[in-house]
């Protein structure tokens, strides 16, 4: 088995620390205040501190095989900008505005290989899209719905932030980019509000987020967007206290915190429309288990496979930065097989055939 060493341990890191223990590789954790899930499991040895100090030395901790940066936003950011130099595999799901694909040529040079995005959208998301492109060729659309939210309209935000609130409040200011008559353009994020019909929940909110990313320039297509999902009035309830000045970060972070107590879902459809007319869709749902939160599993589940996909397989990437998309289908059927194994329910056109 190897040595893999994941970089924090929040709601979804925990997830993917235990599930890699639970496979029998051994498994280092670097965080400050890893979730508890963590610390009690017998297989993982906890390295307290900075994970931004240890990551330029992991070597220190022991033998390293393989790392994951589950290191929110800004902070994964700081830790890519360490990795990419140094002589590792790395898995990235760190989500931060400054993707890692930017320093392709430093990663080569440093004798680096990542493997960036690799959690249910963006990276399911764009591993089925690139799918849609290998069968249907150029897109004349292709999109992106999903959230993660409580089963149902709750009190106040109608909401539960399942990763880091900071990474979802930044998810909510990013200026969105998305393609219109075949050229990537910015558009205001939260705009392109619309009702869809989320199967067994009924009408929620869809708005356009900045999580396309990769496919924005691997994927041709005449029409491409992703958007975020909400109960009906929880986006209305942000813009209005952004608008009027009364937006409060600290009390977000409060309100959003989340509540194992409380049901909730994770969802996804990715829909894509070749030029003959021709359509492929997928849909992803999963409701929690014993293991972890809807968002941590689906997200997690993914972060996982690619991890051990790329151990049984030392040469499945060279060196470099490298999308999720780049996968073969081979290893996205697998991906898929394995989710569905865990109970994650998915529907759409089989891959890898």
């Amino acid at each position: 088995m190897a040595s893999i060493h994941c970089l924090g341990a929040g709601l979804v890191g925990s997830y993917v620390a235990c599930r890699l223990a639970d496979r029998g590789h051994e498994v280092h954790v670097h965080d400050m205040n890893p979730q508890s899930s963590v610390v009690v499991h017998k297989d993982i040895t906890i390295h307290h501190g900075d994970a931004l100090d240890h990551c330029g030395e992991l070597y220190e901790f022991g033998q390293v095989d393989i790392v994951v940066n589950m290191l929110p936003g800004e902070i994964g950011k700081i830790a890519m900008n360490t990795l990419n130099e140094q002589r590792y595999r790395t898995v990235d799901l760190s989500f931060s505005d400054d993707t890692p694909d930017r320093h392709d040529e430093k990663a080569r040079d440093w004798g680096a290989s990542i493997l960036w995005d690799v959690g249910i959208a963006p990276g399911l998301s764009n591993m089925l899209l690139a799918e849609a492109y290998r069968k249907l060729g150029p897109l004349a659309k292709g999109e992106v719905r999903v959230g993660g939210n409580p089963t149902g309209p709750t009190q106040g935000w109608n909401y539960m932030a399942p990763f880091s609130p900071k990474d979802v409040i930044a998810e909510y200011t990013r200026p969105a980019r998305v393609i219109r008559d075949s050229e990537e353009v910015v558009l205001p994020p939260l705009s392109e509000r619309h009702m869809i019909e989320v199967p067994e929940h009924g009408q929620m909110e869809a708005f356009l987020t900045d999580g396309l990313r990769s496919v924005l320039s691997s994927i041709p297509a005449v029409e491409m967007s992703e958007y975020t999902i909400r109960w009906p009035g929880h986006i209305q309830k942000f813009i209005d206290q952004r608008d009027a000045g009364t937006l409060d970060e600290n009390e977000l972070l409060h309100h959003w915190w989340y509540d194992h107590k409380t049901p909730e879902f994770t969802w996804m459809e990715v829909r894509a429309e070749g030029h003959d007319g021709s359509e492929m869709v997928w849909r992803v749902a999963d409701y929690g288990g014993d293991d972890g939160s809807s968002m941590a599993r689906s997200t997690g589940m993914v972060t996982v496979c690619c991890v051990e996909e790329w151990l049984a397989d030392p040469d499945m990437l060279p060196l470099g930065v490298h999308a999720p998309e780049t996968l073969a289908p081979e290893v996205v059927g697998r991906i898929i097989d394995t989710m569905r194994s865990e109970g994650v329910r998915i529907e759409g056109p089989e891959i890898g055939s």
